[in-house]
């Protein structure tokens, strides 16, 4: 897989962690970066003041270093910005953060060696992945203390483990090793920094953008399963699709609401249970969370997909300080490095993930309240001493409250550091985190969903759902048999939530029906 720091998507990130693949640097990237190398080690000859390269950091700008110093500041803002907290990273957001540092040095701008870089990818390609935790971040200039974490490692002083799937359940439970060891046990040396290398390693958006990348890689997967989930839902509750006519979507033309619609139909294309009740049905029109499913989901789909689109800008960014113009022979003192950039989208993804979840929870409850769906309460045969689903509303009820708690935006926040220097943060980390967690428990509420709807067509048979929907069905019952006495629900969400997350539903569907 070649990295030259301007053609990396989101679809390469997914094949990354999917088939691990060797990283190599294209020849142009090489040239690139020993261009820019050459001019810093001229400017330090030159004693020449540039900020981070002969003075010190943030507050300390002021402050000249000698000639002979250079190195060990380098490697003294490495140990004083590892000052980290909270649980480790999960291993696949920091081999995001590995190849996105990468691809960003690669644009050659950063003034670093190419050894140096080097080291990286040999970290990356033999799965030699930092322990980094995940709080300390406040989105300044961008991921300071979990990026000096990253790089801890890379000058030996670190913590590792070696993992060949990081995104495996276990992955997390591979043995800690000192990096040291790490390195060596495949015959790599930790680096010696040198003049403007831990700056350029450490000033980014990588923590942040990792996370931002990795859940768009999902949404777009989540909102296709939430059209699955809700057009099964839709069958369940035997609802029109009058609603669903292309020449209303028309008169209101978001792209979001049109493919919604759209794939409403496809899915449930020629029901048997749509078709037994048109004739006679004196229902005028159903209630917002079946009739207004291409108005909710479309917008969210409008937003991950505006999201997804800053997200690809920013993995493609020099976002360091101060960035090296070798043409011109200049080096500029910024601000590419703040977190806002991905704070505000991270946050627009929280609200359009949890508005996901909020109305799949609606869908859901109208399917276990028997006053509104005609269907056995909660779903339940010898209902009474059976409680059935009554309980799987109740968690997707909890997480859709606690992703509302979670949606409240961290952008809005700032707070001075490094002595009123930086005076305005993002907080773009912690949004990003938050989302994260926000996408988790969305899948979740979709797999409940997926369950008591499944649940519910049981009580249609023999007739069949439609063309996407019935594969959707199958393929919960290949792993949840119908519910006909009470038994651990907490199994049966498990077993449906592994079908969302590997894809299961979504690609089974979608080998049969074309989606939006």
């Amino acid at each position: 897989m070649e990295v030259d720091g301007n053609s990396l998507s989101l679809d390469k990130i997914e094949f990354f962690l999917r088939e691990n693949p060797l990283v190599r640097l294209s020849r142009e990237s090489e040239k690139k970066v020993k261009r820019a190398r050459a001019l810093i080690e001229k400017w330090v000859e030159n004693e020449e003041v540039i900020y981070g390269v002969t003075t010190g950091f943030g507050e300390f700008s002021n402050v000249r270093i000698s000639k002979e110093d250079l190195a060990t500041l380098q490697e003294n803002l490495i140990l004083s910005h590892s000052v980290g907290t909270g649980e480790y990273l999960p291993p696949f957001i920091v081999k995001i953060m590995m190849l996105l540092r990468v691809n960003a040095l690669a644009k050659g701008y950063s003034g670093i060696r190419l050894s140096t870089i080097k080291l990286l990818i040999e970290m990356m390609n033999n799965n030699i992945i930092p322990v980094v935790p995940s709080q300390g971040s406040v989105g300044s200039s961008g991921d300071l203390v979990q990026l000096s974490h990253l790089v801890l490692a890379m000058i030996g002083k670190g913590r590792v483990q070696v993992i060949k799937d990081v995104t495996s359940d276990e992955a997390r439970n591979e043995k800690i090793l000192p990096a040291s060891k790490g390195l060596k046990k495949f015959g790599l040396e930790a680096v010696r920094l040198q003049a403007k290398e831990g700056l350029a390693l450490i000033n980014g958006t990588q923590m942040m953008t990792s996370f931002a990348a990795y859940i768009c890689i999902q949404a777009k997967k989540l909102i296709k399963t939430a059209d699955i989930s809700a057009a099964l839902t839709h069958e369940a509750l035997r609802a029109t699709d009058r609603a669903f006519d292309h020449k209303l979507h028309q008169l209101r033309p978001y792209p979001g609401q049109i493919e919604t619609a759209e794939n409403m139909l496809s899915l449930i294309a020629g029901s048997e249970i749509r078709k037994s009740h048109i004739a006679g049905d004196k229902r005028v029109q159903d209630a917002y969370s079946l009739r207004c499913i291409p108005q909710i989901h479309g917008a969210s789909r409008d937003a991950i997909n505006y999201v997804c689109s800053r997200v690809e800008i920013e993995i493609n960014s020099a976002n360091d300080n101060p960035l090296i113009f070798p043409e011109e022979e200049e080096h500029i003192e910024g601000g590419n490095f703040h977190g806002q950039p991905m704070a505000l989208p991270m946050d627009f993804m929280s609200i359009a993930l949890s508005e996901l979840a909020n109305v799949s929870e609606r869908r859901t409850e109208r399917m276990v309240n028997g006053a509104l769906s005609g269907l056995p309460r909660f779903l339940a045969t010898r209902g009474g001493l059976n409680s059935g689903l009554m309980i799987a509303q109740y968690t997707a009820a909890s997480l859709v409250s606690e992703n509302k708690v979670l949606s409240h935006p961290a952008s809005v926040d700032s707070i001075p550091t490094s002595a009123n220097q930086e005076d305005h943060n993002s907080m773009g980390s912690i949004a990003a985190q938050k989302c994260f967690r926000i996408m988790q428990n969305l899948q979740s509420v979709l797999a409940i969903e997926l369950l008591t709807a499944s649940q519910a067509i049981e009580f249609h048979k023999p007739l069949k759902c439609g063309t996407g929907t019935s594969i959707a069905y199958n393929e919960v019952r290949k792993v949840v048999p119908p519910m006909e006495r009470d038994r651990v629900l907490y199994d049966d969400v498990q077993e449906v939530l592994s079908l969302i997350r590997n894809d299961t539903v979504l690609n089974s569907v979608e080998a049969k029906v074309k989606l939006n």
